[in-house]
């Protein structure tokens, strides 16, 4: 069962530290999710980090927000195992911070914060098709039903 969460309201840019806007929006969607639910987020989203680290809930971060201290340490709390995304050229992405914090990293030289890289369309379509790999692969490897 898949459950996809938008956000209810205007999010806070990354300036005005969204944690706690991130937090109210998503436990209440946990807590109406029956057993262990996998969690993806994608660049904002990965604020809800700490909540997957209470739970010990396995997750997928597109374009985490690595420069943010508290996602790198809720990540560096973690002991579900997760995925991170992210492109060289994405300012909020740290390869090696990412490598740091898990086994599970995807970094796409060139790719900025949507993943798109330099060149025709294809070249980023390829990426995304990479991703979905990569995430199929991950969620085989930690035995995610």
């Amino acid at each position: 069962m898949v459950h996809r969460h938008e956000w209810s309201e205007e999010p806070p840019g990354l300036e005005a530290s969204p944690g706690g806007w991130v937090r109210a929006q998503i436990e209440p969607v946990l807590a109406g999710l029956p057993g262990q639910p996998l969690l993806i987020g994608k660049s904002l989203g990965s604020f809800a980090a700490g909540l997957a680290v209470e739970r010990s809930l396995p997750a997928v971060w597109l374009t985490p927000v690595l420069t943010a201290p508290e996602v790198a340490a809720a990540l560096g709390r973690a002991t579900a195992p997760f995925l991170l995304v992210g492109g060289t050229a994405d300012k909020v992405w740290d390869g090696g911070l990412a490598r740091r914090l898990s086994p599970y990293v995807v970094e796409v030289p060139a790719a900025d914060h949507g993943m798109y890289v330099p060149g025709p369309l294809t070249d980023s379509i390829a990426v995304l098709a990479r991703i979905v790999v990569a995430v199929e692969e991950f969620l085989d490897e930690v035995g995610w039903p």
